[in-house]
């Protein structure tokens, strides 16, 4: 991955840049639990930047603790309430509930865009439209997809990161 335009910027509460980072062992633990296997950029974000915002409070990646505890929420929410038939021919409902190949949100945008990865292959779930979007192979394709495709939101070219304390976001995951 790609990091010498990210910045770490202080967080807007704390004014501080302490990164909230993953460790190895967490990321094999969150693979072997949910049998998954993360891409190279995937892992090198979370231990190099962990826990925090990128580009302007747009892009959320959730550390692995974060995807195993919140998975049965979500899958449950996503069998509920499923509304992204528009995309069947990119990705379908028993895909993305399929236990055979280990479907897994692994972020969100701050307008509720879900990311998530299925078969070594990132997607996004919109918000707003009953979509889905092929992202790309890798975080980083999916993350300038995110922000230069100009189809979720604005194109724009800023990369600033802003650590997080994962614990201060609870519920609001």
């Amino acid at each position: 991955m790609n990091f010498e335009n990210y910045k770490i910027i202080p967080n807007y509460n704390t004014n501080k840049t302490d990164l909230f980072l993953a460790e190895e062992e967490d990321i094999e633990a969150c693979e072997q639990t949910l049998n998954i296997s993360f891409d190279d950029d995937y892992k090198e974000y979370v231990l190099t930047y962990g826990s925090g915002i990128l580009g302007g409070t747009y892009v959320r990646i959730y550390l692995p603790e974060t995807i195993v505890m919140t998975m049965a929420e979500w899958k449950s929410r996503i069998t509920e309430y499923w509304f992204w038939d528009e995309g069947k021919d990119v990705l379908t409902k028993e895909e993305v509930l399929s236990r055979d190949f280990g479907t897994v949100r692994i972020g969100d945008t701050f307008d509720g865009d879900e990311i998530i990865l299925y078969k070594s292959e990132y997607y996004i779930l919109p918000r707003n439209s009953e979509m889905i979007y092929k992202a790309g192979k890798t975080l980083e394709e999916t993350i300038t997809w995110l922000c230069s495709s100009g189809i979720l939101t604005e194109a724009f070219t800023e990369r600033e990161f802003e650590p997080f304390d994962p614990s201060e976001w609870g519920d609001k995951l």
